[in-house]
């Protein structure tokens, strides 16, 4: 068998050691505490989950949706971006449902991407970004995000050249892995860039909604001129649950949304008519969740900072997403710190060397546990930490 040379750039291997390393935690008779990924442990409203049993069991909802979906889930998209955001969309031209957003953000490179040509990439980032641009056989340039820039770019350290071969740029707050938000003058910044360099924005907004401490994260459509410029993805993965549904959605710039439609009618028929119509309820009448998570997150996120700081390990509290970026605390690189850890004490995190050249030197734990779980997690770091001294 040959296969395809694109496969050599996917980026598996740090997911590929995790597993390995839990079942080799499980055969030492230790209960790992898997905080490496990002999976909601949360539940979907009832209501929602009401609705995907009802219509389930209706046999007039086993037809192919098409890449459109339903006009009622595009709608109730637009609504609740009205409603969020004081951001006008047309239900017709400027929503497409997608099988979530890394559905969506794995085939807009399909989109702009010819064999060749360039995107700009964070650095770190959600390894979809570079993967998708991989197997689009396009470009990165990275896009360096460090502490010292709260991990937002320096728009001013790219180089010119490089931004005009371009045709794409992603972005992504709050952000994962770094937890860093993005005031409204930044994306001001992005949409002065794009229209300099003629480049695209895609902006993947699936963390809007976990904010804490009163912070709430603007929309980059918020901002005059995106729409012209750019699109966005959102996910109803971390804002109501419904990570294992696969069901979200992009919106803004009609032409880019009629092109990335003509891409995934080519792919697939649409998602399960039961997710669409239970997606409507979610966005139209589950605000109470919503309001839950961001309690729930932001006592997960103070018990894990908290704890750490008795032990040493000092982290700052992060405004958004499910979480923290915290810098390794010992005097090692960040693939053997978290192999360390998890051998000793049987909690998994992620290396931050897994999401790109900048992320050395960080961890990235998911706040995906119980409170209860979470302090024995806390625990055993702290045990772990005072006998590294």
């Amino acid at each position: 068998m040959k296969f395809a040379k694109r496969l050599g750039g996917l980026q598996t291997s740090i997911y590929s050691q995790l597993d390995e390393l839990r079942r080799e935690i499980v055969e030492s008779g230790k209960t790992p505490i898997n905080l490496s990924i990002g999976s909601p442990d949360l539940a979907p409203p009832e209501e929602v989950r009401q609705l995907v049993a009802k219509y389930a069991l209706d046999p007039r909802c086993y037809d192919y949706t098409l890449t459109r979906g339903t006009y009622e889930f595009r709608e109730a998209c637009a609504k609740w971006y009205k409603i969020r955001f004081n951001v006008e969309l047309d239900p017709e031209t400027e929503v497409l449902p997608v099988m979530g957003s890394q559905d969506g953000i794995s085939h807009i490179f399909w989109v702009f991407i010819d064999k060749g040509d360039s995107a700009f990439i964070p650095d770190p980032s959600y390894p979809i970004y570079s993967d998708g641009l991989a197997l689009a056989e396009g470009r990165k340039i990275p896009l360096p995000l460090q502490e010292e820039n709260d991990y937002l770019p320096d728009f001013s350290a790219v180089n010119s050249n490089e931004a005009d071969k371009a045709k794409l740029m992603i972005l992504n707050y709050p952000n994962n892995p770094t937890a860093a938000v993005a005031p409204a003058s930044f994306f001001e910044e992005v949409v002065n860039f794009a229209v300099k360099h003629d480049i695209v924005i895609c902006h993947d907004a699936a963390y809007t909604e976990l904010a804490f401490d009163g912070y709430r994260p603007c929309s980059f459509l918020q901002t005059p001129g995106a729409k012209e410029v750019g699109i966005e993805f959102h996910s109803l993965s971390k804002t109501y649950n419904m990570a294992g549904a696969r069901l979200g959605f992009v919106v803004g710039n009609a032409k880019v949304i009629k092109a990335l439609e003509t891409v995934k009618s080519n792919i697939d028929y649409g998602t399960f008519r039961p997710l669409l119509n239970a997606g409507v309820a979610a966005l139209m009448h589950s605000s109470d969740t919503i309001i839950k998570n961001r309690e729930t997150y932001q006592r997960r996120r103070d018990i894990w900072v908290d704890g750490c700081s008795l032990a040493g390990w000092n982290i700052k509290k992060p405004k958004g997403s499910m979480f923290i970026w915290a810098p390794v605390p010992t005097k090692q690189d960040s693939l053997s710190f978290v192999m360390d850890l998890a051998r000793e004490t049987g909690v998994i995190l992620v290396p931050g060397s897994a999401f790109g050249e900048f992320g050395e030197g960080y961890v990235r734990v998911g706040l995906v546990r119980n409170e209860d779980i979470l302090r024995q997690a806390v625990e055993k770091v702290r045990t772990f930490l005072e006998n590294k001294d």
